[in-house]
């Protein structure tokens, strides 16, 4: 497995892990699949030496995961504050895939104008949590039952990382 900067190539991989996670669970909020038109606007705010990053994970040239580090909000108040979100194919898990893609996101920002990091993460997840426990990341608290999905309240619980 290799660690990469997430290029254009990677977002029709990168909307199809998604499009699972959203026809399949509940750990993405979203009700219809992503097309990959509204997944190439997204891939447009990631830039090198930038807060907002992408990066991949490919094993025989195929993306098993991705994180990536995203604005949390719109206002210049939030300029210092990333969202960071991580996805891996159901057959990557278990196998240092997410620790490999925490360590390259958190590394990537450390040298960025960034003071905090957050990551909201649909319960139950204890493999994520672990995860974002095993990079500093302390709970600050959960939004119970805030959204509904196939027939499901879905409680949230978010963690941060300060730098």
């Amino acid at each position: 497995m290799e660690i990469q900067t997430g290029t254009i190539t990677h977002v029709p991989a990168i909307t199809a892990l998604l499009n699972h996670y959203i026809e399949h669970t509940n750990a993405r909020f979203e009700t219809e699949p992503m097309t990959l038109g509204n997944r190439n606007n997204w891939f447009a705010q990631f830039q090198p030496d930038s807060p907002h990053q992408l990066f991949v994970a490919v094993e025989n040239q195929t993306v098993i995961g991705f994180a990536c580090s995203q604005p949390y909000r719109p206002s210049l108040a939030f300029a210092e504050t990333v969202e960071v979100t991580i996805y891996l194919h159901p057959d990557a898990k278990r196998q240092g895939t997410g620790s490999a893609l925490m360590q390259a996101i958190l590394g990537a920002l450390a040298s960025q104008s960034v003071h905090c990091v957050l990551s909201g993460i649909a319960l139950p997840n204890d493999a994520s949590v672990a995860l974002h426990q095993k990079f500093g990341f302390t709970e600050v608290g959960v939004f119970q039952n805030y959204a509904r999905k196939n027939g499901e309240r879905i409680s949230s619980l978010w963690m941060q990382k300060l730098f």
